[in-house]
């Protein structure tokens, strides 16, 4: 149960992190929050890997991989999901990304000739449900239009791809300290480049300092959930750690209901939508 259980206690951990980037989000951007998770993570990983670990375990075909995954994930998703956060309140962009298994299958079903069985589709069924439920407008919540859920559904859709090419480079090169310090690295310097590149970078770094307890706490957690879930994966199948991960969802309803009383209305419609994609999931995966 090792890949099983890191993967749960990295759910819980991104459960964690939804609700502290969106009590940060009042005081600055969220690209703030992605920023200094980056940084925080390059900076602790590569200091680990300098005094532990041989630095020859970068020479082979894995790190590619990872260097791919870097470009797609978390540089593009965790900037697109903080947004969904932002525009959508955690407890409906968490339970709208947590799709991300629907689209693996859906991958595999095109590009490998995969041809799932019943309990897929019921899986894929319920979690439509769910994502609907849990989508819908709650009474007395802030203006957001449909075409935000775009944020949360593309951050799913690239997550599927790049825990693909994750899975791969970790059967080259099984090191996730490596792994993740080599994708994280390459997220820094994308994100960093598109902010300079778009103007943002100077606006960025002039959030309201009263971000910071939020923000700091966030990097933290992110780096060990992102840590967590590699040792996953490097451990066990796609199939089976990245479901879990994706139980993140009923976390993020549960950290919302306690410490976001005051931002997002927590209602039987969003409890419910959150248990269907869960349970779709479930299915998907446990047949």
């Amino acid at each position: 149960m090792g890949a099983e259980y890191l993967a749960l206690t990295a759910a819980v951990a991104w459960g964690s992190e939804a609700i502290l980037v969106r009590r940060g989000s009042r005081y600055a951007s969220v690209a703030l929050a992605a920023l200094m998770g980056f940084v925080l993570s390059t900076v602790v990983l590569w200091g680990g890997i300098w005094l532990f670990l041989p630095l020859s375990l970068l020479y082979t075909r894995g790190t590619y991989y990872f260097i791919i995954s870097g470009l797609i994930q978390p540089a593009i998703v965790r900037f697109l999901h903080y947004t969904g956060i932002v525009r959508l309140g955690a407890s409906r962009a968490g339970p709208v990304r947590s799709v991300t298994p629907l689209f693996a299958i859906a991958i595999a079903f095109t590009f490998l000739g995969e041809r799932p069985d019943a309990g897929v589709y019921l899986g894929s069924f319920l979690s439509v449900v769910g994502v609907w439920l849990t989508s819908s407008r709650r009474e007395g919540e802030s203006e957001w239009k449909p075409i935000h859920l775009a944020y949360p559904l593309g951050a799913a859709f690239l997550t599927a791809i790049s825990q693909n090419f994750r899975k791969t480079g970790l059967l080259i090169m099984p090191n996730p300290f490596v792994a993740t310090a080599v994708t994280i690295t390459t997220s820094l310097v994308v994100f960093s480049l598109s902010l300079v590149a778009t103007g943002q970078l100077r606006p960025t770094l002039q959030g309201d300092r009263k971000c910071l307890p939020f923000y700091g706490t966030a990097a933290v957690v992110s780096a060990t959930a992102q840590l967590l879930g590699y040792i996953a994966l490097s451990q066990g199948d796609v199939s089976v750690v990245v479901p879990l991960i994706n139980t993140n969802p009923l976390f993020i309803v549960m950290f919302s209901a306690l410490f976001l009383r005051d931002l997002e209305t927590i209602n039987l419609r969003v409890a419910a939508g959150a248990a269907l994609i869960v349970t779709g999931i479930a299915l998907i995966t446990y047949r």
